[in-house]
């Protein structure tokens, strides 16, 4: 088995649609992207970053996609919500773009009804329209994370169609099998692995171009359970 998976690929798709300068300078020069979000959220510099400020960080990146408010970063960290507050402000301190472009997507969710990802889909976000408070919160999450998530399944979508086509092309005998989330899964015969390999992370990173790279990881194993990374 091969396995083939994103890095990132939300965090990238968000750092590609708000146009975020650091953000995209992360990506662009192969930083660790939730080292300097902890370094942004507290105030360090990234070599003073801990294990645990990364995993707190990792937290913020994704919760800040899904348009977390400081009461729901405070009960996820177990902090209080003025801590949470604070933390989210340094980090749109550091990608300041990031703030500027969820608004402009509320803006325009509340006046379309719906948000689009980059593949052209539209998701109609209903509950923005509802008189009750929670449930319009609940759409403003929706608006602001779709375009992202929605945009990621675009990519790997493209990649898979592409890459179908690609091993009929080249009469490969290797089968693309599953998608998981972000990763693809291929039954690969062992004389081929190292050809297949290069021709997937090939396309899968170029199919769909950013303005940020693409980073495909590859793991390859006997079963599942004993993927180990594989390089090329």
């Amino acid at each position: 088995l091969l396995s083939a998976d994103y890095n990132q690929i939300e965090l990238r798709v968000m750092a590609h649609m708000s146009g975020d300068k650091e953000l995209k300078r992360v990506f662009e020069e192969g930083e660790d992207i939730h080292t300097q979000a902890a370094a942004a959220a507290f105030n360090k510099k990234t070599t003073q970053v801990t294990k645990e400020d990364r995993r707190i960080a990792k937290i913020i990146n994704f919760g800040i996609m899904y348009g977390i408010s400081p009461f729901g970063l405070a009960k996820q960290l177990k902090i209080q919500p003025s801590e949470a507050k604070e933390i989210i402000d340094r980090y749109y301190e550091r990608f300041p773009a990031v703030k500027e472009w969820m608004g402009t997507i509320l803006a325009a969710a509340y006046e379309k009804g719906f948000v689009e990802t980059l593949g052209g889909f539209k998701r109609y976000v209903l509950e923005l329209r509802s008189n009750n408070q929670t449930v319009r919160k609940l759409g403003e999450r929706i608006a602001v994370n779709s375009p992202i998530q929605g945009t990621a399944a675009d990519i790997i979508k493209k990649a898979m169609v592409d890459l179908n086509e690609e091993l009929r092309i080249k009469n490969l005998e290797t089968k693309m099998i599953l998608q998981v989330h972000d990763e693809l899964v291929f039954e690969v015969a062992e004389k081929e692995l190292k050809e297949v390999a290069l021709v997937i992370k090939d396309l899968m990173e170029n199919s769909f171009p950013l303005s940020v790279p693409l980073v495909v990881e590859l793991k390859a194993g006997k079963n599942w359970g004993q993927m180990k990374p594989l390089k090329i």
